[in-house]
């Protein structure tokens, strides 16, 4: 009995996962879209939230999220300036990803030291 195997092809810049990892593999992008998931936050709110990130790199992974559509901003003629972040329906389709990533976490690396 032969058992059916996926066709996995040439991982060139057409691949599917090629194409992901350049929307989703940046060190904090996963990180962001989990945060901001389902609710709308400020910048600083986010900032908070995310331990470790610059904010020269909380701005560019938000500009490149924002430029990718993945997450939208809107900015309030404030003074102090409010600017606040969602995910669009294409972030939100991300959401899954996060939460299988978080799963993956939770059952089997809570108790492994990662280097």
């Amino acid at each position: 009995m032969e058992k059916s195997q996926k066709n996995i092809g040439q991982s060139d810049e057409n691949c599917p996962v090629r194409k992901s990892l350049k929307l989703l593999g940046g060190k904090w992008t996963l990180l962001i879209l989990f945060q901001i998931n389902e609710r709308v936050l400020r910048y600083g709110e986010l900032k908070r939230c995310i331990p470790g990130i610059s904010e020269k790199m909380l701005i560019q992974e938000l500009n490149f999220l924002v430029e990718h559509k993945l997450v939208s901003k809107k900015s309030y003629p404030e003074i102090p300036p409010k600017v606040e972040y969602r995910l669009t329906t294409l972030g939100l389709n991300t959401l899954p990803i996060v939460d299988r990533l978080a799963a993956f976490g939770l059952e089997n690396l809570n108790e492994q030291p990662i280097l």
